[in-house]
């Protein structure tokens, strides 16, 4: 991306201004040593009634003060400070078509050591830009079980979206990759199925929706927790629970979720066909849900939207 591809208004140092003008010292701590905990949401544009959803704002900001409290800091915003900070932003911005959000907390201090002694309070800022498809929802996707492990919980918390974590992510995606697939798959150290590079991971056998427990080196997503919920009311039967790498090869579907992937489907693993190599009856269903959800279409669920009109 350049930065004429980013909202032109961004919130850095507690104020509002131009996105070319927020900039940090190259010898700011969080740079050098990957101090910092960040978030994504989206925002879904409906074209015909002008209006544009943030999805589950309030949960999105949980995390990631809950995120900064795995760390032991803190930033002086609260939930309320984030979501308002947030609607303004949107508000200043006017986009015209669905966007990507960006909350970063990071260590501002020049502290050139991987210390928090200078950084007990984290500087916040956010910025936006249009974003359609992460991964295609339509294509499915050939993915491959990633030599790398996933950090564990004794190591740096999967459930904290904490930015230095994600070289982990890097190395598994970047191995993908350049082996011609389009994801990786990660194991935790015990050998058990944990999610995808960025993204959780979903399984259905015998039409069951399986997804790895929370204490599978995780990440507390949003739209995992929204996909179970959409299962319960779909009447679909869903498990949280350890999954092995063998069990990944014979399910008869698979699908990725996460805020960027939103519900992607997957074809292959490890060149295996997952079930017959096309969508399944269970990601279809939650598909077309999620997206009614998340575009305001579904009166049900509109407690989960911050809706704003320009």
């Amino acid at each position: 991306m350049k930065l004429k591809d980013f909202c032109q208004k961004a919130f850095f140092q507690g104020t509002f201004i131009n996105i070319e003008d927020a900039k940090i010292p190259v010898m700011t701590n969080a740079l050098h040593y990957g101090n910092g905990v960040f978030g994504g949401l989206r925002g879904y544009y409906n074209g015909d009634k002008k209006f544009l959803s943030l999805f589950r704002l309030k949960d999105h900001y949980n995390r990631l003060l809950s995120s900064l409290k795995i760390l032991g800091v803190s930033i002086p915003y609260s939930q309320s400070d984030l979501v308002e900070i947030t609607t303004n932003l949107v508000k200043k911005n006017k986009p015209n078509t669905d966007v990507y959000l960006r909350p970063l907390a990071y260590a501002k201090s020049l502290n050139i050591s991987p210390s928090f002694e200078k950084d007990k309070i984290f500087d916040f800022c956010l910025f936006m830009f249009p974003l359609g498809e992460y991964l295609p929802i339509n294509k499915g996707l050939s993915t491959m079980i990633t030599t790398w492990r996933r950090v564990s919980d004794t190591a740096i918390p999967a459930r904290a979206k904490i930015t230095g974590a994600y070289v982990n992510s890097s190395l598994a995606h970047q191995e993908a990759v350049d082996n011609g697939y389009d994801e990786a798959i990660f194991l935790t150290e015990n050998g058990q199925v944990s999610e995808g590079s960025a993204a959780n991971l979903f399984i259905v056998r015998d039409g069951v929706l399986i997804t790895a427990s929370k204490t599978d080196d995780v990440l507390e997503g949003v739209t995992r927790k929204t996909i179970l919920e959409l299962a319960k009311n779909l009447k679909i039967p869903t498990e949280e629970r350890l999954i092995d790498k063998s069990e990944l090869y014979i399910s008869n579907e698979a699908f990725f979720s996460g805020t960027g992937v939103q519900i992607s489907w997957i074809s292959k693993v490890d060149k295996r066909m997952v079930g017959n190599g096309k969508k399944g009856p269970v990601t279809e269903k939650l598909q077309n849900l999620f997206f009614k959800v998340v575009r305001g279409n579904n009166d049900d669920y509109k407690n989960w939207l911050t809706v704003i009109s320009f």
